[in-house]
């Protein structure tokens, strides 16, 4: 039978001594290994005794500490002889801002996964990321890493009256991560490195930025004939990756030169066109033909 040392060791009794039900025992011999000790004479007790013979030595704590198997913080009042806990009880009124320390220790222990990431946010991350490699220093870092070193300073404002993993599904993190950025850096960010493109068809078409090094611009390609120039962003410093799609909406070409495909490959990409999707319009010249959306029959006529 194992047992918790006042002193934070431990020590343990032969499996033929008589004592090895009793829930208190005064240890009277040790063997004197300071990590699992052997007990060879004890004394048993019991919680009245400790509270009529030892009272002295107890102490009664506050603790507010993460638990991560429950997935929460825990709040609670602690008994103890020591290293021994005698009794607990739950905190009716916890102070907020251990509550708040230990349940970001939980989200540093179980990681960035934890809270409530949408595609919208992890775009708003990459945004953030990919101006920040342009422009420098200017805006705050947006990497998993960066978020969770500097957790405390941007996650803390959002977390009153939170003390659970389950909690922070309450979270609107998108806000959150915005909140980061000054209201110039906010507006900065939506001129410069846009969620949404629009295209000769009208159609306002939302960027992808994660997974690529080059933003992308996935668009059906009725929708932008008439493009003679191809898409940028950052006041044209950078050329968005286009990726050009069917009237299925699957891709038939990637190209970061938009004026060229109509000038060259289109050609051959049109008989592949006319042959699956024969009631749309493939003109012979793109670039100057108006664009459109959705389906639209021949009977369209160039520009």
């Amino acid at each position: 039978t194992r047992y918790k040392l006042s002193n934070g060791g431990g020590a343990y009794l032969s499996h033929a001594s008589t004592l090895g039900n009793e829930p208190y025992l005064v240890a009277t011999e040790l063997d004197g290994n300071r990590r699992e000790a052997r007990i060879f004479s004890a004394v048993a007790l019991d919680a009245a005794d400790i509270t009529r013979f030892l009272s002295a030595q107890c102490s009664t704590t506050d603790n507010i500490f993460w638990d991560d198997a429950a997935g929460a913080v825990t709040a609670e009042s602690r008994q103890q002889l020591g290293a021994i806990v005698l009794s607990r009880k739950p905190l009716s009124d916890p102070d907020p801002e251990q509550v708040q320390s230990a349940l970001l220790q939980g989200i540093r222990q179980r990681g960035l996964a934890c809270l409530p990431w949408t595609d919208a946010c992890r775009e708003l991350q990459a945004r953030c990321i990919f101006l920040r490699k342009i422009e420098g220093n200017e805006l705050p870092e947006f990497s998993d890493e960066a978020l969770l070193q500097t957790l405390a300073q941007w996650l803390s404002p959002w977390l009153n009256g939170l003390s659970r993993l389950t909690h922070l599904a309450r979270l609107d993190l998108q806000h959150i991560l915005l909140a980061r950025l000054s209201w110039a850096q906010q507006q900065r960010l939506n001129e410069q490195v846009p969620t949404h493109f629009p295209v000769p068809s009208g159609s306002r078409i939302r960027l992808k930025y994660l997974d690529q090094a080059t933003p992308v611009l996935a668009v059906r390609v009725q929708e932008v004939f008439s493009m003679t120039q191809h898409p940028s962003i950052l006041n044209g410093q950078q050329p968005l990756q286009v990726h050009l799609l069917s009237p299925a909406q699957r891709p038939i070409q990637i190209t970061t030169d938009l004026p060229g495909f109509w000038q060259g490959s289109y050609a051959e990409v049109k008989k592949d066109l006319k042959g699956r999707y024969p009631k749309h319009h493939w003109p012979d010249d793109p670039a100057n033909t108006a664009p459109h959306r959705g389906y639209t029959r021949r009977r369209l006529q160039n520009l």
